[in-house]
């Protein structure tokens, strides 16, 4: 039987379901994908791209709950070739209680599922192979919340099978089975800025008191962007891997970083010809994400060779961050920025933001920018349609909260984080100037600042213009609710939606 304890690898390139796709793949039935549409998509993501893992997202969208068993029926010969939970690996996003109260529950259905997904394994295989033994924990603040799902487990799923119905009676596990797996890893997903300063000490609480062989840790991209900036969010994943990669030297137990990276600059400009860049910035990630655009929205040849790239090449140590004090004093002053140019622009962006077309099935779900009161209790899109919709009237987002830089800040951040101005470069390229007749005074003259201080090269996509100067007089018009197709279409253009 595998378990955490004798797991043969750690997988490099994790295949998501994030909906930032413009291209709808071929197996789909439709733009929107449910259903069958994404047990295909896991089969074609492990068979055909070279993709190791799949996320299975329980958070905010409806999944099927069967899926352990519909891979392994609807696929046997190559599931028999290659073993789920053995070579390919199955890993479930579950929703936190404290954040989501609605989908709660859900966690407790998912992990009592584990155990039956294990049965059908075994089933199928002729022997004990635990298909599922992994979950993705979202907005992780602290060790406690992970040692609640922990001893949720232990205690009421496989714990339950030495229970008795009444006195005198046969146990619980010889009437209904094992069950197995006995422990499975809980992989928290750190996502606001506080929690991703804290990130070490969060997995050195966790792993206390307990004999892993590793830990795995997944830092998310999009979200910290979406509250903080792009730039912040790049910083706090940097210091994260540094003080990540310090404590596995201290503690000795292997701990691999899992980076969320979208195709979009603002939320991680992780592409296929971006690959040996992103290995080169942060060497210490173990797992990449490939997210929907990345699967969808380029040539198969270019996909494959890049995940292949990812998958032959070793981690490596993470880059020393300093002086970190520094850095910490940028990431706040970027973030404040940020947070008020944002405010000051939610207008206009949320006019746009519900015609950008759909991907998947979601349920309704607020990001955390939304939750937070001491912004002004701004709500936002999530952030692929927040991306998409500043793409589509020609204001690329990376661009905002750097209008507080100044040159002593650029050569530093040229120091720790020298990728930082080619992924400025691949967004303004979609800068639209005639945007700034909507935006307030103040941040229109903000951003033509930034765009001055960084001396970049910026010949435009003209046919991305085009695109963004027809939705720019459609929005000045009020015509803001028809917009999908321009918004594919320059979304066809950067091979992203958002």
């Amino acid at each position: 039987m595998i378990d955490i304890a004798t797991r043969p690898r750690i997988p490099r390139c994790m295949s998501t379901q994030h909906p930032d796709n413009v291209t709808v793949p071929f197996f789909a039935q439709g733009p929107v994908m449910e259903g069958m549409d994404e047990i295909r998509e896991a089969y074609y993501a492990f068979s055909h791209l070279g993709c190791d893992e799949q996320m299975w997202d329980f958070e905010g969208k409806e999944v099927d709950d069967f899926v352990v068993e519909k891979l392994l029926t609807t696929y046997e010969g190559f599931f028999r070739a290659f073993p789920l939970g053995q070579e390919m690996f199955l890993t479930l996003r579950v929703p936190n209680p404290a954040v989501e109260k609605s989908q709660g529950k859900i966690l407790l259905e998912v992990l009592q599922g584990i155990p039956r997904a294990n049965d059908v394994a075994r089933l199928f295989y002729g022997e004990d192979v635990a298909p599922i033994f992994e979950i993705i924990f979202p907005m992780t603040t602290s060790a406690e919340e992970l040692n609640r799902v922990h001893r949720y487990y232990q205690v009421f799923v496989t714990g339950k099978g030495e229970a008795v119905m009444t006195p005198g009676d046969i146990p619980l596990k010889e009437w209904i089975g094992e069950f197995h797996p006995a422990a499975i890893q809980i992989i928290p997903l750190i996502e606001d800025k506080e929690s991703l300063l804290q990130a070490d000490a969060i997995v050195r609480a966790y792993l206390q008191g307990k004999d892993l062989p590793y830990q795995r840790v997944f830092l998310a991209r999009s979200d910290p962007a979406l509250n903080y900036g792009s730039l912040a969010a790049r910083l706090l994943i940097k210091v994260a891997l540094s003080r990540l990669d310090s404590l596995e030297q201290e503690l000795g137990i292997p701990i691999y970083p899992i980076f969320g990276a979208g195709s979009a600059p603002f939320r991680g400009n992780f592409r296929p010809d971006t690959v040996e860049r992103n290995l080169a910035e942060h060497p210490s990630v173990q797992t990449f994400t490939i997210q929907s655009a990345f699967k969808y929205d380029h040539p198969a040849p270019a996909i494959i060779q890049a995940i292949e790239t990812l998958k032959s090449t070793p981690r490596r140590r993470a880059q020393p961050i300093e002086p970190e004090g520094k850095i910490l004093d940028l990431i706040e002053r970027i973030s404040a920025c940020y947070q008020r140019q944002v405010r000051a622009i939610a207008p206009l962006l949320n006019d746009v933001a519900p015609a950008v077309p759909r991907r998947r099935m979601r349920k309704l779900h607020i990001g955390l920018f939304g939750y937070s009161r001491s912004i002004g209790g701004i709500s936002l899109p999530r952030a692929i349609s927040f991306c998409a919709a500043l793409y589509s009237l020609g204001l690329p987002p990376e661009i905002l909260g750097l209008s507080c830089l100044d040159q002593n800040d650029l050569a530093l951040l040229r120091e720790v984080d020298p990728g930082f101005e080619a992924d400025i470069g691949d967004a303004l390229q979609y800068l639209n100037d005639e945007v700034y007749t909507f935006l307030p005074s103040t941040e229109a003259e903000e951003i033509r600042r930034t765009i001055r201080l960084f001396h970049l090269p910026l010949p435009p996509d003209h046919a991305h213009r085009e695109i963004t100067a027809t939705i720019i007089r459609r929005v000045g018009k009020g015509h803001s609710k028809d917009l999908g197709d321009l918004i594919l279409r320059a979304a066809w253009i950067r091979k992203f939606l958002g």
